[in-house]
């Protein structure tokens, strides 16, 4: 049972979101399919929680439009991408609400949740309670003031709304108020000891059940991070009107967590696929000898690891996961991937741009696959890898051996004569790589299986240079035919070791060859000798110069609408003339450690020096600051951060993109004048 973590139906997809979780269980699934297994491979849309309803008030139109439009946008760049799932879901449907609801009856009729009344923010312009996408504010472990109410996206924290330090209202710009309100929380703290077996010894109720060893590290680290703080209980439903509504009553306005709706739609999504195929979806849910992989990006780690297991457990019957192989997060031309800022390089409008070159694109990734550590794709990367391996390389052997074949024998697989010592040793290494590559996406070292198996393309290569056919033929005959033949076996086996990861060039040459599809296990000859092929054409066309230019070019070109921030409440004059803001002047700066964004500064306030920590770091690092004239309120309450005592704010402007810039006097005014 093989899922990919569903995406999000308020947007299109971009090359970070594939090479997180979808390329690598592509690869996966396809040559578990070559080996014969039977494996089913899930996901769909997630059309619920804040981020939909938050485009759709955007835009003005219904949260349904607004997953209606980016279902089928996302559905057909997966289809058009050769993203071969056996089923694509949304979590609108009538089946999967029914299957979650019915989960939450069961865990609710268990006790499994325990119903808490509690403070939670509350909009009082909008009206309504605030779930955690509703909600930014400054996170307070790394001190980011972009984090929302339930994650940190920048240090990856796992937040709860109340955590957040000077929190607003995404829906009004205001600070919320909080308000009681009852939700059905889980108590994770109670699953704390089974939850550090699983995932540190890989024990489950006493058996071992998986090799830790086998999971990477970074996933096994943040599990660990989270667990050693202790697990909190979370909330399983939130108060809004868009999603999979609470089934009990007196929960009126209340829908299920989006934590407890989506995950359920891996299992909803089987149902469906089932369901039209006529089989057991339990098989694949609660068989003992099933093996449960899930496909993410790491912000979903702790998701897929701890609560969503948790609730898989408490509700009884069900696997847990064997492994979770989330990747970290990809960046773009030396700058993180932006939506907003449109710094992406999207999925639909590069099949648009590259008609009929998917498996470029899907090398590439491939290669850059953000396994252990962020990685970067940058259009220079992807001129060179397309150019000098994939064309030079694969491209050029396969065409030379089928345009010899057809020079000198009429495009008739020629049977092979006596084999040489280098004859049988080339055999030897190509048939070796399969076993490699199978060991290494087994272990998803995805990057790895793809090196070793265009690895087999350069021997080809390396044998054709080597033989030069082309030279022999003029005075043994006889022995290019032996030559050939072996370059036609190094081709098809290419079109197996291959095709997990460049699908559509590997059916061109089977096409070509009259061969079918191999399985990953055969030892059979892939053809037989006497065989009429044909030429498959150039697979891979060279990227212009031109081209990279126009798509560098289109990076941040749009219009991209960009969001200001709604005025906070009123507040009365004697309210804003009680803030004591001077000019002050920064002697020292220092960053705080094992901080990415804090500098202790010592600002010159006229009065006198005083100690301020500063969240300015990413913007402006210590060097540059001293000297700075800075816009100061010195009459804040002193408040530690990271063990420093500050004594009072830095005022900085904002813009949408969390840029922060001085707001300094453009005349020479001294320390200590006032700023009203």
């Amino acid at each position: 049972m093989v899922t990919s973590a569903l995406p999000y139906a308020n947007g299109p997809l971009h090359v970070g979101h594939v090479a997180g979780a979808y390329l690598p269980a592509d690869i996966f699934v396809r040559y578990l399919r070559a080996k014969g297994k039977d494996v089913v491979w899930i996901c769909g849309s997630d059309e619920h929680g804040a981020a939909i309803t938050l485009r759709a008030k955007k835009e003005g139109i219904s949260p349904q439009d607004i997953v209606d439009k980016y279902h089928v946008i996302i559905r057909d760049a997966f289809d058009d991408f050769g993203i071969s799932f056996d089923h694509y879901g949304r979590t609108t449907s009538q089946q999967h609400h029914q299957t979650a609801q019915e989960f939450f009856t069961v865990l609710n009729d268990k006790g499994s949740f325990e119903i808490k009344t509690s403070e939670q923010f509350f909009d009082e312009e909008a009206q309504q309670f605030l779930a955690d996408r509703y909600i930014t504010g400054t996170c307070p472990k790394c001190q980011y003031d972009q984090a929302y109410g339930d994650q940190c996206e920048k240090c990856g924290s796992t937040l709860s709304p109340l955590e957040l330090i000077n929190p607003r209202s995404t829906l009004s710009g205001s600070t919320p108020v909080t308000k009681e309100t009852s939700l059905w929380y889980l108590p994770m703290g109670d699953h704390e000891d089974w939850v550090k077996d699983y995932l540190q010894k890989g024990i489950l109720d006493g058996v071992q059940h998986h090799d830790p060893k086998a999971w990477k590290n970074h996933v096994l680290g943040q599990c660990k991070s989270w667990i050693d703080a202790g697990l909190q209980s979370r909330a399983m439903t939130r108060d809004l009107d868009w999603g999979v509504p609470v089934p009990v009553e007196g929960a009126d306005g209340k829908v299920l967590y989006v934590w407890l709706d989506a995950p359920i739609g891996y299992v909803s999504a089987t149902q469906e696929w089932a369901k039209k195929n006529g089989k057991d979806w339990e098989t694949y849910w609660k068989d003992d000898e099933t093996a449960l992989i899930h496909f993410i990006g790491k912000d979903n780690i702790v998701f897929h690891c701890i609560i969503f297991p948790i609730l898989l457990k408490e509700r009884g019957g069900y696997i847990l996961p064997t492994n979770v192989p989330a990747n970290e997060f990809m960046n773009l031309q030396g700058d993180k991937i932006s939506t907003s800022r449109n710094w992406a390089v999207w999925l639909h409008e590069y099949l648009e741009d590259f008609p009929g070159r998917q498996d470029e694109l899907r090398y590439v990734l491939g290669s850059i696959l953000p396994e252990q550590k962020d990685s970067e794709f940058t259009w220079g990367e992807f001129q060179d890898r397309v150019n000098n391996e994939l064309a030079d390389i694969l491209g050029n052997f396969v065409n030379r051996a089928v345009v010899l074949t057809g020079k000198y024998y009429d495009g008739v697989i020629p049977k092979a004569g006596h084999f040489t010592p280098e004859d049988l040793q080339v055999l030897e290494d190509m048939r070796s790589k399969r076993g490699i590559v199978g060991k290494s996406i087994e272990a998803y070292r995805f990057r790895e299986g793809l090196q070793e198996a265009m690895n087999i393309a350069r021997i080809g290569n390396k044998y054709l240079a080597d033989s030069e056919p082309w030279k022999v033929y003029k005075t043994d005959p006889e022995r290019v035919k032996t030559i050939l033949n072996i370059c036609l076996q190094i081709v098809a086996e290419c079109t197996v070791v291959l095709d997990p990861f460049l699908p559509f060039s590997m059916q061109k040459i089977r096409a070509a060859m009259n061969i079918g599809h191999q399985a990953w296990d055969s030892t059979e000859a892939a053809f037989a000798e006497g065989q009429k092929i044909t030429s498959p054409g150039i697979l891979f066309t060279k990227i212009e110069d031109e081209m990279v230019a126009q798509q560098i070019e289109k990076l941040g070109s749009k219009e991209v609408e960009t969001t200001i921030e709604a005025p906070k409440e009123t507040c009365t004059f004697d309210d804003f003339v009680k803030s004591d803001i001077r000019v002050g002047t920064i002697l020292e700066a220092e960053q705080i450690p094992k901080t990415k964004k804090l500098l202790k500064l010592r600002v010159d306030i006229g009065l006198e020096v005083r100690t301020i920590v500063s969240g300015i770091a990413e913007s402006y690092s210590a060097e540059d600051v001293i000297g700075q004239k800075v816009s100061v309120i010195i009459n804040l309450a002193p408040r530690k951060i990271k063990g420093v005592e500050s004594e009072g704010m830095i005022l900085m402007a904002q813009n949408s993109e969390g840029e922060l810039s001085f707001i300094s006097p453009t005349k020479d005014f001294g320390s200590g004048s006032t700023i009203s």
